[in-house]
Formats: C-alpha cells, sequence, structure tokens
C-alpha cells in the first residue's frame, strides 16, 4: 500500500525547513514506512529536497505516480482541492487531515467575505468526498460535524504529537527567563504579553518570525520591557532553549492544537496560556498548566503568581509530562492513525 501526502498550498520541504520545523513534520512519516510500502510528498517547491525513503514530486494532479497510491491524504484544509480532485480521478481513498478548521480562523483574522466563500465551499467539499477526517482538537471535531452535516463515525480527534524522546526536562541551569515560541502575527496577542513583562524582574525572550517583528520591537523599547527577539531555530534545538527557562507562556487569542505549547509541556516547564478555544482542552487550569485571560493585566497576574510560587510550578510541570505522555505521544498518535488507514481500506 502506497499513501500521497498533498502539501498545504505553497508550502515545500524547503519552507518547512526555512522555519525549522522539517525534521518533525517528516517524523512521522518516516515512521509510517513500516506500515505503507511507499510514501510520496506532493509538494510546491522548486529544486526540492530529497528525503530518504519518501519520494519528492510536483503537487500536479496529472502526475502518472497518483494511480500507484492507495490513500491521498491533505496537510491541511489549504490546498486540499487536488487531493479531492486525485481521489475522484482515480478511486482511491482519501483522508483529510486539518491542524487547525480553516474557517474559523479566516473570519477571526477578518478575511473578505469572497474569500471566505471560497473557503467553506472548498471545505464542504473536501469534508463531504473524505473516507475519513482527522482534526486535530474536539471542539473542531463538534464544529465541522454540526456545520457540514458530517457522519460522525468519519471524524476522528488525532491531536497533534510530540516526539517526548526529544522534548523532556533537561538536568540544565535555568536562566532568569520566560520562553514564548510563536509567530510574530495578531492571532498570538504579543503586544499584550510584551506590556504583562514590562516592569517584571524577568526576561521575555520570543522565538518566531512574522509580519509585526518591527512592531513588536518597537513597542517593547518604548515600554522599556527586557524582551529578546529570536529567528526561529530547529526543532530539534528548541528543547534546550525551552528547558533553560523558568517558565513558557502562549497568550493567543485563538489556536488549534499548538504544537509549541504541548512541546513546552512535553519538557516538563511550567507553562501558562490563554483560557481560549484549542488551548483550554489541553489545560485543567492549576493541574497540568495556568490558564488566564487575553488582557495584558491578566498575563502579568499568572506570571508573577506562578512564577513565586514553587510548589505550583511542580505539580503543573510534573502533571503537563504526564499529560503529554499519555495522550500525545508520537508512538500513541502514530497507533490510532493506523487504526483509521485500516479502517478506510478494509471498507
Amino acid at each position: 500500500m502506497n499513501l500521497g501526502l498533498f502539501f498545504t498550498n505553497n508550502v515545500s520541504l524547503k519552507i518547512w525547513e526555512k522555519t525549522g520545523n522539517l525534521d518533525r513534520e517528516i517524523k512521522p512519516y518516516k515512521r509510517l514506512l513500516s506500515y505503507f510500502e511507499k510514501i510520496y510528498f506532493f509538494t510546491y517547491g522548486k529544486d526540492e529536497l530529497k528525503l530518504e525513503g519518501i519520494e519528492v514530486l510536483p503537487a500536479n494532479i496529472f502526475n502518472k505516480e497518483l494511480k500507484n497510491i492507495d490513500v491521498f491524504k491533505t496537510n491541511q484544509l489549504n490546498g486540499s482541492w487536488k487531493a479531492v480532485i486525485a481521489k475522484n480521478l482515480y478511486g482511491k481513498k482519501l483522508v483529510v487531515r486539518q491542524g487547525y478548521q480553516w474557517s474559523i480562523f479566516a473570519r477571526n483574522k477578518k478575511v473578505a467575505k469572497w474569500k471566505l466563500f471560497f473557503i467553506d465551499l472548498i471545505e464542504t467539499i473536501a469534508y463531504k468526498s473524505a473516507d475519513a477526517i482527522m482534526v486535530s482538537s474536539e471542539a473542531d471535531r463538534d464544529y465541522l460535524i454540526g456545520r457540514y452535516n458530517i457522519n460522525p463515525e468519519k471524524v476522528n480527534y488525532l491531536p497533534n504529537y510530540i516526539d517526548t524522546d526529544l522534548f523532556k526536562p533537561i538536568n540544565i541551569e535555568k536562566e532568569n527567563r520566560i520562553c514564548c515560541v510563536a509567530k510574530l502575527e495578531d492571532q498570538k496577542n504579543l503586544f499584550n504579553l510584551i506590556k504583562a513583562v514590562s516592569g517584571l524582574n524577568i526576561k521575555l525572550v520570543i522565538f518566531g518570525n512574522g509580519s509585526l517583528k518591527e512592531k513588536l520591537e518597537n513597542f517593547s523599547r518604548e515600554l522599556k520591557a527586557d524582551v529578546e527577539f529570536r529567528q526561529n531555530i530547529p526543532n530539534n534545538d528548541l528543547p534546550i532553549e525551552i528547558n533553560k527557562s523558568r517558565l513558557f507562556i502562549l497568550p493567543s487569542f485563538y489556536e488549534g492544537c499548538p504544537k509549541a505549547l504541548l512541546e513546552a509541556m512535553s519538557c516538563q516547564v511550567p507553562v501558562i496560556a490563554t483560557n481560549v478555544p484549542g488551548i483550554k482542552e489541553i489545560i485543567k487550569h492549576k493541574e497540568n498548566g495556568y490558564l488566564c485571560d487575553v488582557s495584558a493585566e491578566s498575563i502579568r497576574e499568572a506570571i508573577k503568581d506562578l512564577l513565586y510560587n514553587q510548589d505550583l510550578q511542580a505539580k503543573i510541570s510534573e502533571n503537563a509530562r504526564k499529560t503529554i505522555c499519555q495522550n500525545f505521544s508520537l508512538e500513541k498518535i502514530l497507533e490510532r492513525e493506523i487504526k483509521i488507514y485500516d479502517k478506510i481500506l478494509a471498507s
């Protein structure tokens, strides 16, 4: 049996490499080579990287290799139309996977109405065409079953995975800093985070790139906040940076199933996150993390409360690691994914 993964529209292996995510993204497919005879990546890159054991081809629906594939899979809804067309051209199985609900994110970003129309249309066609659907949160599962009238048996909750052997506690000296890994975009609520740490006796280190970098740097200078902006780094280097930090924080306005938060929890570092969709079903307040509101005042109080409560830090960090190992480990997620392939291929 062969699997063909259609990349998100305009995404390539080189983009994954540039953002530091290449190793993380290909890791489950390397493991799935023990289940599938061959795996194909259909990407949007020119002069693409070569991968051992995985054939990388242009995302062309008329590629002759498509007829040899048993299961087509999407990486996100944006770009799913090519997988849908391939399913209908070649009569094969289709798994629609999404890491976040495209239509919800688009509405939160207040995109133009004509764009929303096409996003809703693409989602409708993709979900109706799918033999199985993978969603990264229970909230997304409820949303698409209700909105698109999808058979619940087709919709599988499959959160993002974490390599718990890579993201683990490391015996390293802590620095007086808080760590945040996030795109420098409006969704991540970083202006309020910078405002929250202003005047506190702790440094904020933000890893990430984005369109708001210059504005955020200027804002931090205006407030005289102790903030260091770092570029994206390879995912394999993140565990050390997370473990160096006293706290990890993700202050987003909304999320899907945030990998950075799960990675920090797996490192057994105390986490603070906002009580919003995509986060609140992962974090139980003062059990495996600390929930706050999106305002600067609430974020600031959360930092102060957790930073100086060693007992609460110990409880949260230990439970966070347990949460990831029990529910989000790469091995457990792949076991569930393989059962989905078994089910649709047997039907």
